[in-house]
């Protein structure tokens, strides 16, 4: 049977390397797997969102004056018709019951969206905003399992030290930090499966903080697994 798994997470948790191992663990054990992430920077929408809205180096300059203060709808609209466009990929797989892995999906522009509004009652507007846009206009599919990364601010500063090409949103402190108060917000009122990526302020390893998603989702398809033969 068919499912799809998010993995979001805050700057620098390393969600494209877990959505990968998982990948990887889940194809040992038989499972029929396929993985992809979001914004898909290779086709036509995916290079619109990474250059002219994100301003990727790699890419383009950004459009816009300074994409982490763009109104929340507008970005959002970006991230959602990238989405639209590329979903008929994931739902050939959907349809051969694959399990599919996403390395972001319609939470994360809640997420870093919702970051750029102060106010609780119209931040909470937005996610049903969002949620009516994606899953209910564009009739995208919802996750079964959605697992959130958390990498605290201050840790993810270490980390990105010596990375390059960052873009325009990656730089900016502000956003990143709300972002991740939104996240963990997120996290709560839908009831993501949450993983400290630091303990004790030390940063995990990537297996370490693997074999605890790899045991979340192994569970989660096992109890699934249950429901159906019972």
């Amino acid at each position: 049977m068919s499912k799809i798994i998010v993995i979001e997470g805050t700057d620098c948790s390393g969600k494209e390397t877990q959505a990968k191992l998982l990948e990887e663990k889940l194809k040992k054990l038989g499972k029929r797997v396929a993985m992809f992430s979001f914004p898909m920077y290779d086709t036509p929408t995916g290079k619109i969102v990474g250059g002219p809205l994100l301003g990727k180096p790699e890419i383009c300059k950004s459009y816009f004056d300074n994409p982490s203060t763009l109104d929340p709808k507008i970005f959002s609209l970006y991230l959602a018709i990238d989405r639209k466009y590329n979903i008929d990929k994931i739902r050939k797989y959907l349809d051969d019951d694959y399990i599919v892995i996403l390395d972001r999906y319609v939470s994360s522009n809640m997420a870093h969206q919702g970051g750029k509004i102060m106010d609780e009652s119209e931040r909470f507007k937005l996610y049903n905003w969002i949620e009516t846009l994606e899953y209910g206009l564009l009739e995208l599919p919802k996750p079964d399992l959605t697992l959130f990364l958390h990498m605290p601010y201050e840790q993810a500063c270490i980390l990105k030290q010596n990375r390059v090409n960052l873009d325009e949103v990656e730089k900016n402190e502000e956003y990143l930090i709300n972002s991740e108060k939104t996240y963990l917000e997120l996290s709560e009122i839908y009831d993501f499966k949450t993983i400290e990526c630091v303990i004790e302020n030390k940063i995990r390893t990537i297996d370490d903080i693997n074999d605890e998603l790899f045991n979340i989702v192994k569970e989660f398809l096992d109890n699934k697994r249950l429901i159906l033969h019972n």
